[in-house]
């Protein structure tokens, strides 16, 4: 068994309670052999990274994903409180959900199915892949080594496609289902604190915007329409004497093609907060008033029209349920979700996933989520190490990386893993040799950024 450092150990040992005490130092193990593994995150490969390739007992590891009793909610509650607690404190807290692909193939894959492949996907083509659809909500937050937002796993969901609940006898939940679920189980965990959910136009949705606004504290839901929403007005007053049921929406707002064919469109000029910190100066138009659809209630908020003169940022629709939000706000809540994908795309860079091989049910429904919040993890991990210092960059002289990425995150709690954490190793012959100190170091720096 190994022994981890105590730097370390005071990010996870808050999980803890939610484990016996002989699966916590399996689970030790593997949350280590994870972070050290490249490529595949198998548990084999958790072993092998920290030396415990010839331990007879492997099938142990693989029980705490496979048959093991713990609860992956309870889980991913310690690590959403620790996240809020750490990057958000008293600030709004900004969420973010999103679905992924994970492309896998095998007859012995539950839920498998057809979706949409929105990283091989194109504006005119759409490709589709064999996986298991994730819906992942994330907490949009600055960290202290870097400029831009971070969004930080806390709880991922699969969402089976049609198909596969059919053949299973559940009642079918759409992506945008799941993710009225996961905010809902966030206003438990936070019932009263200012929030925010963010959301793609994938998501848009008025029965999503409608949840959001019927909690107790409400939570401002802000989204991605189409350039021919339906955007009106408040209604006016009916006169005494009209017959009929009263009007629930006004004049319609004109749609966003005509406010750009318009030469005399009065928009106004605003700078806000791009991606990575740059200020960017662009367009726009805002209007208070209603998100309606056919045979539905409509949503009250404000609306933000967006035209970029410098054509960086296409034309778009922004709305936010809370009316008394700015259109700053709005616009910089919205650019704050673009670090989704980022995390998303790093996660399957330097974190394997979707290299898990698990066929047993309940593994699946287990490592991928794990392998998202090892993401948070690693970030929660290399802020209590940094302890406000600058995380260091790697530098060439050919490529001059200005701002740290998830790379140098994740290379700077390995390094500290293999310098500070007493490794089990089975070798039936040993031999010791001095290793040169340059030699040395360039192992480990090869090592601690190696995918």
């Amino acid at each position: 068994m190994i022994t981890l450092p105590i730097e370390i150990m005071a990010v996870l040992e808050v999980f803890a309670p939610v484990f016996s005490e002989r699966i916590w130092d399996w689970v030790q193990v593997l949350v280590a052999g994870a972070i050290l593994s490249p490529r595949q995150r198998t548990v084999t490969s958790a072993l092998r990274a920290v030396g415990l390739h010839e331990d007879k007992q492997f099938q142990n590891y693989h029980r705490v994903l496979n048959r093991a009793k713990w609860s992956s909610l309870e889980v991913s509650g310690i690590l959403f409180g620790m996240l809020v607690r750490v990057f958000v404190r008293d600030k709004v807290l900004v969420l973010a959900s999103d679905e992924t692909l994970e492309r896998r193939r095998g007859a012995k894959i539950p839920h498998l199915g057809s979706f949409r492949d929105a990283a091989r996907s194109t504006k005119g083509n759409k490709v589709k892949s064999f996986g298991l659809r994730w819906v992942s909500m994330m907490i949009l937050s600055e960290v202290s080594w870097s400029s831009r937002i971070w969004a930080l796993p806390f709880l991922t969901v699969l969402a089976p496609g049609v198909n596969s609940d059919e053949q299973h006898n559940r009642r079918h939940k759409t992506s945008i289902d799941w993710v009225r679920q996961q905010v809902t189980q966030v206003r438990r965990w936070l019932p009263h604190h200012p929030t925010v959910l963010v959301v793609d136009g994938g998501l848009a949705s008025l029965a999503l915007a409608q949840a959001c606004q019927a909690f107790k504290t409400p939570v401002t839901f802000v989204t991605l329409l189409q350039h021919n929403a339906r955007l009106f007005d408040f209604p006016s007053s009916d006169p005494p004497q009209r017959l009929g049921r009263k009007r629930i929406i006004g004049k319609r707002f004109t749609k966003l093609n005509d406010l750009l064919a318009d030469k005399n469109t009065p928009w106004q000029s605003l700078t806000v907060t791009g991606y990575g910190g740059h200020t960017h100066t662009i367009s726009f138009i805002t209007q208070v008033g209603m998100w309606h659809q056919y045979g539905k209630t409509p949503v009250t908020g404000r609306a933000v029209w967006l035209y970029d003169p410098s054509d960086k940022w296409k034309p778009c629709v922004l709305f936010a349920s809370d009316m008394t939000a700015t259109p700053q706000q709005i616009i910089e809540w919205f650019v704050m979700r673009w670090s989704v994908e980022v995390t998303f795309e790093e996660s399957r860079a330097h974190l394997g996933f979707e290299t898990q091989r698990q066929w047993n049910p309940l593994a699946i429904l287990r490592t991928s989520p794990a392998i998202l919040g090892l993401f948070s993890l690693v970030t929660l991990m290399a802020h209590h190490l940094l302890d406000g210092q600058p995380l260091p960059i790697r530098r060439t002289s050919w490529y001059r990386k200005t701002q740290p990425t998830f790379s140098d995150t994740l290379a700077y709690v390995r390094q500290h893993l293999w310098r500070h954490t007493h490794f089990h190793i089975a070798c039936s012959n040993p031999s010791f040799e001095n290793i040169p100190d340059t030699l040395l170091l360039l192992w480990e720096d090869i090592l601690c950024h190696a995918s």
